[in-house]
C-alpha cells in the first residue's frame, strides 16, 4: 500500500507538504512545480487516500460509505439554455431523485484542478460520473479505472465506456426519405462541426449517405457550417436563399429544430412561402417547433428518456449489476408538421 511517506520520498520533499497539497490546504503556499510533482508520483505510484484503503483491506469487515452523489460534467448553464439538453438533464435529475442521489456539477476546469479531481474522483466523494461534455482521453481513462463511468450524447459514442445516444445518421435518412417522397430533389443541409469539421459530424455523413442513396447531387454551396449558431445560420441561409428558384435548393434539413427556426426566418425576410418554395425539416422536437409558423416538420429525439436510461445505466454499474460497456442507441421518431 501507498503512503504519504513513499510519495514525499519519491518528490524529495516531506510527508508534510505532501499533506497540504493532497488535502489542498489553502493556509499554506506550496510552490507550484512540487504541487504538480505531487500530483504526478499521486498518479504513478496509485496512492489510494487511507480511509479508503482501509475499506478495500476490510471489504469484507467494514461497509463501504455511501455518498449517493453522482457528477455530472457539462458546461455551466448547459441544462438551463439548451432546451435539447435541459430534457435529458430532466430525465437524469428525476430518475436519480426518486433513488435518492443528487447530482453535483463538474466542468473541464474542475478536472484539471488535481485537487478538486483527487477529493471528488479519487477520493470517491461521487459513486459514478456522468459525462457529457468531451474531455481529454488520459482524463477519460483516469475516471474509469477509479468510478463507474457513462457518457450521453455524441461525444463518448466511439468510446470504451457505456454510453446512451441516438442514431443520427439513421434520423437524417428519415428526414431525408420524407423530402424525397414530398418530389424533393434540390436537398440542402444547415448543420455545425465537430472537432472542427463538419464531414466528422453523424448528421452531416448522414445527409451524404442519403443524398447517394437517393440518387441526388451533392451541391457543396447548398451546404451550411452555421458552427451551430443561429444567427449564422439565419444569416448564411438568407444568402443562399437570396436567388433564382432554380438555383436554390427546394428543401432544408437542419441538424436541429433551433438551427432551422433560424432558417426560416430567413425565408419569411425574403417573401418566401413555406413549403411552396422551401420545405424546412428539423431534429429534435423541441418545443419551440410546435410554435413556429408554420409549425416545423421534425425527427423527434427520446432526450427525456436518455437521460433516464443514462441514469439507471449508471445505477446498475454502481450496483455491480452492469460489468460490461454498453452501447445504447433510442429511436427517432419522423413528425410531420405544416413545414414540409
Amino acid at each position: 500500500m501507498v503512503r504519504l511517506k513513499d510519495i514525499a520520498e519519491h518528490v524529495g520533499v516531506s510527508v508534510t507538504t505532501v499533506s497540504r497539497v493532497i488535502k489542498d490546504d489553502p493556509t499554506r503556499n506550496v510552490n507550484a512545480d512540487i504541487k504538480k510533482r505531487v500530483w504526478l508520483a499521486v498518479k504513478e505510484l496509485g496512492y489510494t487516500p487511507n480511509e479508503h484503503a482501509r475499506q478495500l483491506v476490510h471489504a469484507s469487515e467494514v461497509k463501504v460509505k455511501r455518498t449517493r452523489r453522482i457528477a455530472w460534467l457539462a458546461s455551466p448553464g448547459l441544462a438551463d439554455d439548451n432546451p435539447y439538453f435541459s430534457r435529458i438533464f430532466k430525465g437524469i435529475s428525476e430518475t436519480f431523485a426518486k433513488e435518492g442521489y443528487t447530482l453535483v456539477l463538474l466542468n473541464h476546469a474542475d478536472l484539471k484542478d488535481e485537487a478538486v479531481f483527487h477529493r471528488i474522483i479519487r477520493e470517491k466523494e461521487v459513486e459514478g460520473v456522468l459525462l457529457v461534455d468531451a474531455v481529454e482521453e488520459e482524463i477519460l481513462q483516469e475516471i474509469k479505472k477509479l468510478v463507474p463511468v457513462v457518457g450521453v450524447d455524441f461525444n463518448y459514442s466511439d468510446h470504451s465506456i457505456s454510453t446512451v445516444d441516438y442514431d443520427r445518421e439513421e434520423a437524417v435518412h428519415k428526414g431525408m426519405e420524407h423530402l424525397v417522397e414530398k418530389g424533393h430533389r434540390r436537398i440542402g443541409f444547415i448543420g455545425g462541426e465537430i472537432d472542427g469539421e463538419l464531414k466528422s459530424e453523424k448528421r452531416f455523413r448522414g445527409y451524404k449517405k442519403s443524398l447517394s442513396e437517393f440518387g441526388l447531387e451533392l451541391k457543396n454551396d447548398y451546404i451550411i457550417d452555421s458552427r451551430w449558431c443561429m444567427e449564422q445560420a439565419y444569416i448564411k441561409t438568407k444568402n443562399l436563399l437570396d436567388r433564382q428558384a432554380h438555383d436554390r435548393p427546394s428543401a432544408l434539413l437542419c441538424a436541429s429544430d433551433l438551427l432551422a427556426i433560424a432558417g426560416m426566418r430567413a425565408a419569411h425576410e425574403l417573401d418566401l412561402k413555406i413549403p411552396e418554395d422551401i420545405a424546412f425539416l428539423g431534429i429534435d422536437n423541441n418545443e419551440m417547433a410546435r410554435y413556429v409558423v408554420p409549425a416545423l416538420t421534425t425527427i423527434s429525439i427520446p432526450q427525456y428518456e436518455m437521460g433516464i436510461v443514462a441514469a439507471k445505466t449508471l445505477l446498475n454499474k454502481i450496483k455491480d449489476e452492469l460489468q460490461l460497456d454498453l452501447k445504447t442507441l433510442l429511436p427517432s421518431t419522423l413528425l410531420i408538421r405544416q413545414s414540409t
